[in-house]
Formats: C-alpha cells, structure tokens, sequence
C-alpha cells in the first residue's frame, strides 16, 4: 500500500498494539486504578522520510490520502480539527502534540509520509485508537530523534485523542499499548502514572481471555461517554475532592445522602471498581488467575446497572459464557457496544464459543466475532 499511495519504499515500519482491559472501567479519568494488557493484534505504520516539511497519511481505512504541511499543525489542531477525516486526525493529531513537545527541534523536523495497515477490531472496545497513536509515537518519535520515554509518547496519545480527535478518553488505553508484556498486565495508577507490571500466568494455568465482539459499534467522541464523565466530576465535587479516586468504599454513605441517585450510582461504580483493581492484582499475586473470576463478574454488574453502560448484547455474552463455564467474564472498554470478555479453561474455549453464538442467535442478535487473545509486548520497531 505504501509502495502504491507513494510511488516507493519506506524506510521502516514500527507497530503498536491494540489491549484488553482485563479490570477498571472508567476509573482512568477519575484518577484511579486500572489493569489492562496489550494483546497480539496490532496497528503497523510505514514511514518515509520528505524533504518538504509535509506529512501525508495513508491507511486501509481510506482511500483518500490527507496532507498537512508540519507548520500547519498548530493551526488545524485543535480549533479546525473538525476539517480533517476523523481517521487522520489521531495520526496527525500525534504529530501535532510531539510537535509541541518537541521546543526548540520544532523547526528542524522532516516531513514524513506514514501509511497504516491494522488487525485490531474497530468499535470493539479494543483500542485501535491507541494502537493507531502508539505506532504513530514511537515511529515519528524515532524518526525525529526526540528523547522522550514511554510515559511522554503515551501523554502524546492522550493528547492527540482528547484535543485533536475530540474524544475525552483517560490515558489507560495508551499506556497500556506503549507499555505492554508478554503474559503480564499493566497496574496503572492514572494519578501519578506509576506502573507495576502483574505476572497474569494465564498459561501456566491453562486459561485463556477469549473476547466476544457483539458487532455493537460505539465511539467516545459520542455523548453517553462525556455525561458520564461528567457525573464523575459532579460527585467528587460534591464529596469536596479533585477526584473519585480519593472517596473509599466507606464514603459511599455519606455520598448516597448528598446526591441525586443517577450521580450517586456513577459514583458507586467507580469507588467500588477502583477496590475491584485492588483486589484483583492481589489475588493475581497471591493465588492465581482462577481466582479472580467473581471480581470480574461484579464489575460488569456495576458496569450494567450503576454506570449503565452496557448494552442487551453485551449481557447476553457474559451470561452465555458464564452459563458454559467461564471463570469470570464482563465487558471490556468504554461501553455502549463493543466487547465482552470471558477468563476460560483452555478446554472450555469451543463450549463458551458455541454458548454465544447460539445466545445471540435465539435473541435475534447478528452473530458476534469470538476470538482469543494473548497478553502481548508494546509498540516498538519491527
């Protein structure tokens, strides 16, 4: 594709990961505590070097190529954001914030060409955005010879996502991507972006994630996302804290007495999944994957009836996978479609496969997409 939108070679190619997050919904932007895990399937980008001061992009997604000269970052991004194709401004939007970062190198960086080919689903609540923003960053990063670590490129992401694509997303996604590892976790605290990386041990115990993708499509830049969020910052300002993340679950009275119950059950979900991280990463250290399965289930019921973000298809995959054996399962991602997540015995993967679809099938639902993923490394040059 590189060869045939511009007439030759590139000089690399770099890639990034989609992730699952294996616990912790909506708990990013309030400060708090998640666990996702990068996954094998992964955004590539090809990239060439100009002499012009122009980056042009490419993808599968579109046939049109979109065009800016370097200097005109600032201008589009983030006022005119809306003239370039959504797709394009989460590339752009990178280059737009590494550009930023970038002070005094600013004026002296090459125009590049990029093209992108990915294999992480779209919509299904796996983070091609992220993938699409990591690949971007370690890519363009390199090529410009910036010395920024992880953590930087992942704020780099962030920033591109919330300001010049317009979604109003924490940093979990992108730091999951940039920082993944086989067969482990990321224990982030989105506070202080402090990283522990959890041993999962999946294998070893003969289990694995398989991820049922209900075909719902949903997009962050969409509303149900922004009032959530916004109920979030209405609670904890109620609470007389910066953020969710400073209430425990022995708040959770006080709270109930001082707001509405939409707000207060938003909420109760966040206080309770941040303790649900908690508890999780310790299982996970003390006992096992095996044991976290109950944990899982009570945060898709937070999820379904406090947050209320899931959706008919999403509950029928979780009962279904549940109802054939699956340790835990909840849905993964931001909501409002997307994917569910199922933690299963090796032996058990076909009969929760089989459960699904003919759950979906006897509901009236399209057939939901069903596949395994394994905990993968980060982006990096390929």
């Amino acid at each position: 594709m590189f060869e045939e939108r511009f007439g030759t070679a590139p000089a690399g190619t770099w890639s990034a990961p989609g992730r699952v997050n294996l616990i912790g919904e909506h708990t990013d932007y309030n400060d708090g505590f998640v666990l996702p895990f990068a996954i094998q399937h992964r955004t590539h980008v090809a990239l060439r070097i100009r002499d012009d001061g122009v980056i042009r992009v490419a993808s599968t997604f579109d046939d049109e190529t979109v065009e800016l000269g370097l200097d005109d970052l600032t201008d589009v991004f983030p006022a005119r954001r809306d003239e370039v194709a959504e797709w394009a401004r989460y590339p752009l939007g990178v280059a737009w914030a590494l550009r930023e970062l970038a002070g005094e190198q600013a004026g002296s960086l090459t125009g590049v060409d990029l093209a992108f080919a990915s294999n992480v689903p779209v919509g299904a609540g796996l983070s091609s955005s992220a993938a699409i923003e990591g690949a971007t960053a370690v890519a363009l990063a390199e090529t410009w010879a910036l010395d920024l670590d992880r953590t930087v490129l992942a704020r780099a992401g962030r920033t591109a996502e919330n300001e010049a694509v317009g979604a109003p997303t924490g940093i979990m996604d992108q730091m999951a991507s940039m920082l993944g590892r086989a067969d482990a976790a990321t224990f982030l605290d989105c506070r202080s972006l402090e990283v522990e990386v959890v041993d999962l041990g999946f294998a070893a115990a003969g289990l694995e994630i398989v991820v049922i993708d209900t075909g719902v499509s949903h997009s962050h830049a969409t509303g149900g996302y922004g009032e959530r969020r916004a109920a979030c910052e209405r609670g904890a300002a109620l609470m007389g804290v910066s953020a969710l993340r400073d209430l425990g679950v022995d708040d959770l009275p006080r709270a109930a007495e001082l707001m509405d119950d939409v707000t207060f059950r938003r909420v109760r979900h966040v206080v309770t999944e941040n303790q649900r991280v908690i508890d999780t990463v310790r299982l996970l250290r003390e006992a096992g994957p095996a044991a976290i399965g109950d944990l899982l289930v009570a945060s898709h019921g937070s999820m379904r009836d406090d947050f209320e973000i899931s959706v008919p298809e999403l509950d029928t995959a979780v009962e279904a996978a549940l109802s054939a054996g699956a340790v835990g399962a909840r849905m993964t991602g931001g909501g409002f479609g997307g994917a569910a997540i199922a933690l299963v015995a090796h032996d058990r993967v076909k009969q929760v496969t089989d459960a699904a679809t003919a759950a979906f099938e006897a509901s009236g639902f399209s057939a939901p997409t069903i596949f395994t993923v394994a905990p993968s490394d980060g982006a990096h040059r390929d």
